[in-house]
């Protein structure tokens, strides 16, 4: 592949969305020839105030040594067979979040090589120098955060200038993790997002019980926020609970979560909240 920045073409599809700004933000730091890809008027309208024009993939797709796919999953197989065949050949596809490629849903070629990539975010661990690191808690502004990548597909030497591509997009790094794609989908969402955001909710339900219940809510809310940190430091750092917290753990473990959680974990689970995610209609329409 192409050493200088200044001769790898780049394509943004989503350009205009969340992520898609987010990596464009970065992208635009660096040398890169780009193009951004996007159909919502409202996502053009913001690429457009930003000083930048709009392509259509018909143009900029053919062009394109690395194509990165900022839409949501449950459209990328959608997406993916529009522009997969529109790739010049040993180009590379670089796709935000694995589940579509676990389940298989991603079009293929054989002459083309397909990366998943993903942020870790900026951990709770992490030690800031400034207050925009601290303002930064999603990461890729001021404060350092790892990757995770993963070569679905194809040639190593493409998978190499495509981590870099991902380092700028996440940047500022710290690591940056390869992984397959199925550990990947054990990441997330088996653990961040079925068991990890599902217990934080509960947090949030549970201080909302508390509040129903009398409690002053700023009161609720400082104690209970306060103990998170306390308590994530300790689990994770220090293993500073007391005998009485532990009871108490275990209390809470007999009586909100199940015996057999960690099926979870499981292939068949994943596959099954993977499902959950791409087809969020299936599940409705089978009822």
């Amino acid at each position: 592949m192409l050493a200088s920045e200044k001769n790898v073409n780049v394509t943004i599809i989503g350009a205009g969305g969340f992520m898609g700004q987010r990596v464009s933000d970065n992208l635009l730091k660096r040398d890169y020839n780009l193009f951004f890809c996007e159909k919502s008027p409202q996502g053009i309208a913001k690429i457009e105030d930003k000083g930048q024009k709009v392509t259509d993939i018909e143009t900029a797709v053919p062009r394109s040594d690395f194509v990165i796919l900022a839409v949501p999953d449950k459209i990328l197989s959608i997406i993916s067979a529009d522009v997969v065949p529109l790739m010049k050949k040993g180009a590379g596809l670089i796709l935000l979040d694995p589940a579509a490629a676990y389940a298989k849903e991603v079009t293929l070629r054989e002459d083309c090589s397909f990366i998943v990539v993903h942020p870790c975010h900026v951990s709770f661990l992490t030690e800031f120098e400034t207050m925009e690191e601290v303002a930064d808690r999603f990461g890729g502004v001021a404060a350092k955060q790892d990757i995770v990548i993963s070569l679905f597909k194809g040639e190593e030497k493409v998978y190499k200038v495509a981590e870099e591509i991902s380092k700028q997009m996440f940047a500022p790094i710290g690591k940056a993790y390869k992984v397959t794609v199925e550990q990947m989908a054990m990441l997330e969402p088996a653990l961040v997002e079925v068991v990890v955001a599902t217990l934080i909710v509960m947090m949030k339900e549970s201080a909302e019980e508390v509040v129903k219940a009398g409690v002053p809510e700023e009161a609720t809310y400082s104690f209970l926020l306060g103990h998170i940190n306390e308590i994530l430091q300790s689990v994770f750092e220090a293993d500073t609970f007391s005998d009485a917290c532990r009871r108490a753990v275990e209390y809470g473990r007999e009586r909100i979560i199940k015996e057999d959680w960690k099926k979870v974990f499981d292939w068949k689970s994943i596959d099954e909240v993977v499902d959950k995610m791409l087809h969020p209609g299936k599940a409705e329409a089978v009822k």
